[in-house]
């Protein structure tokens, strides 16, 4: 109930007023079942924008310390996350990424729309990082269909490190959905799964229109702080200023199919 308040009276009108983010290719969002929303990742206002397109409820797993602070600040806290579509990593799970491959398919089993960015943190610097094959586990062991989603511009809404940037619209970009079932009963297949990975990340490469670097998020973004002056916005992404990406998943497009 809280989450359709966000969206639809107290978030999501003012998002759209202000910001009045353009959606194109929304009809590749199933209206019913399942299915994997794979998005890339420039700024916090992502998880604003992208959900808010969506006329279907879009949930991610969050740190369970978000939902299990004791004291008046907690609960108001896991109101807020709770409404806002997050759910708790299981803790369950081995590790924290077990845990998240466990909430995430009690929400696909469910049928609904359950959103991850593969590239487990916010890029840096506007470019698109080497996905993580957590997204091609997900995929195999649901059987759920992938949308590759990008969004553009929430890095100049935010851009990293800063609260605010300034007002421009953001681009919400939907691709066809993908189909894994000829890999099926192959998710434990290492190779696999990084080619599944690489191939959402190719598909989601060609909607944003960013460059690709087939490194890590979080290496490349640990190695540039400790090179002052490297972390600018390399690969803006955007209608102005597309960057191509022909290295990283272009090169090894679909080379399992």
């Amino acid at each position: 109930m809280f989450y359709w308040f966000l969206k639809l009276v107290a978030i999501g009108p003012l998002l759209r007023l202000v910001f009045r983010p353009r959606t194109e290719g929304l009809d590749h969002v199933p209206g019913d079942g399942p299915a994997i929303l794979a998005c890339n990742h420039l700024s916090y206002a992502d998880w604003l924008f992208m959900p808010a397109t969506v006329p279907r409820r879009v949930t991610f797993v969050a740190k369970a310390e978000y939902f299990t602070s004791p004291g008046i600040k907690g609960w108001l806290q896991k109101q807020f996350f709770s409404g806002a579509g997050q759910v708790p990593i299981d803790r369950g799970g081995a590790d924290a990424a077990a845990g998240a491959l466990i909430s995430a398919k009690r929400v696909l089993g469910q049928g609904g729309l359950f959103g991850i960015y593969p590239e487990g943190t916010r890029s840096h610097d506007g470019r698109l990082y080497r996905g993580k094959t957590g997204v091609a586990r997900l995929a195999l062991e649901t059987g759920v269909p992938v949308v590759p989603t990008a969004v553009v511009g929430t890095d100049k809404v935010a851009p990293p490190g800063k609260k605010f940037g300034a007002v421009v619209r953001p681009v919400v970009r939907f691709g066809a959905p993908l189909d894994f079932s000829r890999y099926e009963g192959m998710a434990n297949d290492r190779y696999i799964l990084r080619s599944v990975t690489d191939e959402i990340m190719y598909a989601i490469m060609t909607l944003s229109g960013q460059e690709y670097v087939d490194q890590y998020a979080a290496v490349a973004k640990a190695a540039a702080k400790q090179q002052p002056g490297q972390t600018g916005q390399a690969g803006q992404a955007g209608d102005a200023g597309r960057v191509g990406g022909d290295s990283g998943p272009a090169s090894r497009e679909k080379k399992a199919s």
